[in-house]
């Protein structure tokens, strides 16, 4: 039986003492710092645009064991510490009705429990938790009930209040998904785990998906394979994620593994300076990605450009003019456009706007490496009524 899950809460880093994260989401990202708390090992730092949170966890020092006998809290909250070599996202935690149940039913199904169920409270109210490995490389869930909570994050955190809230395109930020690089014919596993432990389910990218294939890109001298999974419109348990319009879309996790014999790509590059699978990047949704690009690329953001022939291709520039947009401005900022055109008679709703299938298109833009190791990066995404990645 699989835990009921009720949304995403937020995505968590563990990143070595002095890196650069924190003033990168803040300054490049125009992230928030809302939240904070210190311990002897470990700096805490909660950041927030639009309904996007992300928890940094900064060691100092070895963290103690999760339980030392007493009743004292953990030196870490809310997580494990990761037993990793390099930066790394590595958490996204799921609110959940009941974190024993749940807890008691993943250890049924054979699930390594990082951190048993533990209730934290402060004069805000209270909230449960427990920790659980993914079968994914290094990444864990934190599970967490905090439906007896009236805080702006969590119990332990000291609300940070500030002056100049970056509000430059924060509204209609959120994670739109969340991609796992995963070795070579490990997806059906990791399919069937999360399906099994949380009730996610596989849906098609686009009409070039395969159920039994996933969704295969060739080309360059490398081929990637994209399956993709979310967890609320086929579930049995109602499923929403923090919303900023009440139309906004969930969540989705995509798994990328690289095909044999078809040169090293992104996949392969990440699995090895990651040492092993795990978040490869978090795509955040923006309702303007021109004006988004713009800002962070003058905050010092860097994007990886696409190379000039894809814009001056001719069927290309033609696709880009036909939704609308000057070829020459989207490779100003390196934004690339793809366009779905199946299912022409169908009207989808997305946001204030009816999209009629012909029009669906979505434009993306990917940051180059946010570590000094060439791993985890960020995307922006803005979607005209499709459903690829």
């Amino acid at each position: 039986m699989a835990a009921s899950v009720r949304r995403l809460n937020h995505v968590a880093f563990q990143i070595a003492r002095g890196d650069r994260l924190p003033s990168t989401l803040t300054d490049r990202f125009k992230f928030d710092l809302f939240a904070s708390r210190m311990t002897d090992s470990v700096r805490q730092l909660a950041f927030r645009k639009g309904a996007a949170v992300f928890l940094v966890n900064e060691l100092q020092r070895a963290v103690p064991p999760v339980s030392d006998g007493t009743e004292n809290l953990p030196d870490l909250l809310y997580d494990a510490p990761v037993p990793h070599a390099v930066n790394t996202a590595c958490n996204a935690c799921f609110e959940v009705d009941n974190v024993e149940g749940s807890c008691k039913r993943l250890q049924e199904n054979g699930c390594h429990v990082l951190v048993p169920p533990l209730e934290v409270e402060d004069q805000r109210g209270k909230v449960v938790y427990c920790v659980v490995k993914s079968i994914v490389g290094n990444v864990r869930h934190t599970l967490l009930d905090r439906t007896r909570y009236t805080g702006d994050f969590l119990p332990g955190f000291q609300s940070i209040s500030s002056e100049e809230t970056k509000k430059e395109d924060s509204a209609g930020t959120f994670f739109d998904h969340i991609t796992y690089a995963s070795p070579r014919k490990s997806t059906g596993q990791v399919l069937r785990w999360y399906e099994k432990n949380f009730d996610f389910k596989r849906f098609l990218i686009n009409r070039h998906d395969s159920a039994d294939d996933g969704f295969v890109i060739n080309g360059d001298g490398m081929g990637l394979r994209l399956t993709a999974m979310q967890y609320w419109q086929c579930s049995k348990v109602s499923l929403t994620l923090p919303s900023v319009e009440k139309d906004e879309p969930d969540c989705k996790f995509v798994v990328a593994e690289s095909l044999p014999e078809q040169g090293k790509n992104q996949v392969d590059t990440f699995l090895e300076h990651h040492q092993g699978a795990g978040i490869q990047h978090i795509a955040l949704y923006t309702n303007d990605i021109l004006c988004t690009s713009r800002i962070l690329m003058e905050s010092g953001v860097q994007f990886v450009s696409p190379p000039p022939t894809y814009y001056s291709q001719f069927e290309k520039a033609q696709e880009i003019q036909t939704a609308g947009y000057d070829p020459h401005l989207l490779s100003k900022f390196g934004i690339l456009l793809d366009t779905e055109e199946e299912h022409a008679k169908n009207v989808f709703h997305v946001g204030s706007q009816n999209v009629k299938d012909t029009q669906r298109h979505l434009l993306q833009i990917f940051t180059k490496p946010i570590f000094p190791e060439n791993t985890f990066f960020l995307e922006l995404i803005q979607r005209r009524g499709a459903s690829g990645f």
